[in-house]
């Protein structure tokens, strides 16, 4: 079974689903037959690379909510979040474009540490001082390794802005396909949908169903084609 995850690395409540699918998955009697997928959604896909902001000064424009309703707002999701386990910095993050990230998060799942790479991004941007986005590609690297991925080449792929954006902006149109409109949004094997960050209980749920209404393969027209099998090929007869 197929797990795909659409999500931003500038998203709280992603780094909070994360930890509860996980935690639902690890629980599960087939995980080790569930592949999982991440898939590139950007909150802010029209934010200039330089433009970064502190996440309050963010949120009281954007929704034009007090700075005080914005702090409170991040107290929740710290508490959410360290329910979960999860570190989180309440005060003095910042928010920036997050295009670049998507891009060698694409590069890593080529490379087979995808997961390993997202988690890594996720607690620079929440639960660390140092920005990801004021430091430079330097910066990416430097957490591109730590994912076991090799520098040189995580450096080739920042520095080429065309590289890997053509797969970004395929996952962000099927994610509108498929009527996702915000992240976390979970799709299994193509035929169950969970949008938010909801409780490990309901990722148990939804793993059980999509499992058990998998359909099982209808063969057509079975047994008069020539095949190969473990005692080898068969020969037809004249």
């Amino acid at each position: 079974m197929r797990v795909e995850i659409w999500s931003d690395i500038a998203c709280p409540w992603c780094y909070v689903g994360k930890a509860r699918f996980e935690r639902a998955l690890e629980a599960f009697p087939h995980r080790d037959e569930v592949e999982v997928v991440h898939r590139s959604f950007e909150l802010d896909p029209g934010r200039a690379k330089e433009d970064v902001q502190p996440v309050l000064t963010m949120l009281t424009r954007k929704y034009g909510m007090s700075e005080a309703q914005a702090q409170a707002g991040e107290e929740n999701l710290g508490a959410q979040a360290a329910a979960e386990g999860l570190d989180y910095r309440t005060r003095d993050r910042d928010h920036g474009n997050t295009f670049d990230m998507h891009r060698l998060l694409h590069f890593a799942k080529e490379q087979g540490r995808q997961d390993e790479l997202l988690q890594i991004l996720y607690r620079a941007n929440f639960a660390e001082e140092r920005s990801v986005f004021t430091e430079g590609d330097e910066r990416l690297v430097e957490l591109a390794v730590e994912a076991g991925l090799d520098a040189q080449a995580a450096r080739t792929v920042l520095a080429d802005p065309a590289a890997y954006a053509d797969e970004v902006r395929a996952d962000e149109r099927e994610a509108a396909q498929l009527g996702a409109t915000g992240v976390p949004f979970f799709v299994l094997d193509r035929t169950y949908g969970v949008s938010g960050a909801q409780p490990a209980e309901v990722f148990t749920q939804a793993l059980t169903q999509a499992w058990g209404e998998r359909s099982p393969l209808t063969l057509i027209d079975q047994g008069t084609g020539e095949a190969c099998g473990p005692d080898g090929c068969a020969v037809p007869q004249h």
